[in-house]
């Protein structure tokens, strides 16, 4: 059942009918979210979807898990190559100072 919600692209595991990546997903899954919190930071996608997805990571945990892990350094070698001009990430820095200070 899980299959009819996920399908392979060229970059990875997407699901069906969307352009949400399943690692969009399964970080928030595996961070603890419920899967109808998932579904509200993801409107267009049904809650059926996101059970599905979630159904397909459980049963193909090591391979979406590579998957991720390949796109992650992927991601990470593009923001080396190419870095946030100085004063975005001072602005970026001042804006997690905030947030933290709010936690507080």
């Amino acid at each position: 059942m899980a299959h009819e919600y996920i399908e392979w692209r060229e970059t990875g595991f997407y699901i069906v009918g969307s352009r949400v990546p399943i690692d969009r997903v399964v970080r928030e899954y595996c961070n603890g979210e419920e899967p109808e919190a998932i579904q509200s930071h993801y409107p267009t996608l049904s809650p059926e979807r996101v059970n599905g997805a979630i159904s397909f990571y459980r049963s193909h945990k090591d391979e979406v898990e590579q998957v991720m892990a390949e796109r992650r350094l992927a991601e990470d070698a593009y923001t080396t190559a190419h870095p946030a001009p100085p004063d975005i990430q001072e602005k970026f820095g001042r804006m997690l100072r905030q947030v933290a200070s709010r936690r507080d």
